[in-house]
C-alpha cells in the first residue's frame, strides 16, 4: 500500500467505514491534530504561535495544518505580503466542534488531572464557570450510555447479536 501525505495506508484509514465516528476521526484522530484545534478554540492564529505553544516540528504543524484547511475545518488568510504569513481560522465547521472540545476537557478534568483543573472555561453571557455536559435537545435531560440507542442499528452491530444468542443458545 502507498502511503499518503501524513504516512497514513488505506489499511489505518476509517473512510470505508459508514461511520460518522469514523469519517470524523479521518480529519481530527491524530493527537497533534486537535491539540491545533485545542490553540485555534483558545484564539492561536499564526504558526509560529502555534509551533511555540505546542512544541510540534515544524514539518508535523504544517500537516496538520494543512489538513485541517483542506477538510474545510480551518482557513488560510494572509497577513503579510513579504513574506508571506498567514493566520489560521476555525470556519463554520471548525466552530462547530467547540462541543467535542469541550467534552475532552470535562472529561480530562474528572478522569486525568489530579488536583484542580488547569484551565477554566466561563461563559462569557452568565460569567460561570461552564461545565460541560450532554443533554437531550428534546427533554434537557443528560444523556449516557443507558438511556440512548442506535436508529437504525449497525450491521455490525446486529451481527454480533445475533452471534452471541446463538451461542447462548448452543450451550
Amino acid at each position: 500500500m502507498t502511503p499518503t501525505e501524513s504516512g497514513e495506508t488505506d489499511t489505518n484509514r476509517y473512510d470505508n467505514l459508514d461511520c460518522s465516528v469514523a469519517r470524523t476521526l479521518e480529519h481530527i484522530g491524530e493527537r497533534w491534530t486537535f491539540m491545533v484545534l485545542r490553540d485555534a478554540f483558545y484564539g492561536v492564529r499564526r504558526f509560529d504561535d502555534f509551533q511555540a505553544s505546542l512544541g510540534v516540528a515544524r514539518n508535523i504543524l504544517t500537516k496538520r495544518l494543512t489538513k485541517l484547511v483542506d477538510a474545510g475545518i480551518m482557513r488560510k488568510e494572509r497577513y503579510h505580503e513579504h513574506p508571506s504569513r498567514y493566520e489560521y481560522r476555525l470556519t463554520e465547521k471548525g466552530r462547530d466542534l467547540v462541543p467535542v472540545l469541550t467534552s475532552l476537557l470535562a472529561w480530562g478534568d474528572k478522569w486525568e488531572t489530579e488536583n484542580e483543573p488547569p484551565v477554566r472555561l466561563i461563559h462569557t453571557t452568565c460569567d460561570s464557570v461552564m461545565h460541560s455536559q450532554g443533554v437531550c435537545s428534546e427533554c434537557g435531560e443528560e444523556i449516557n450510555v443507558f438511556n440512548l440507542r442506535l436508529d437504525p442499528v449497525p450491521e455490525i452491530v446486529v451481527d454480533r447479536i445475533v452471534k452471541a444468542k446463538l451461542a447462548a443458545h448452543a450451550t
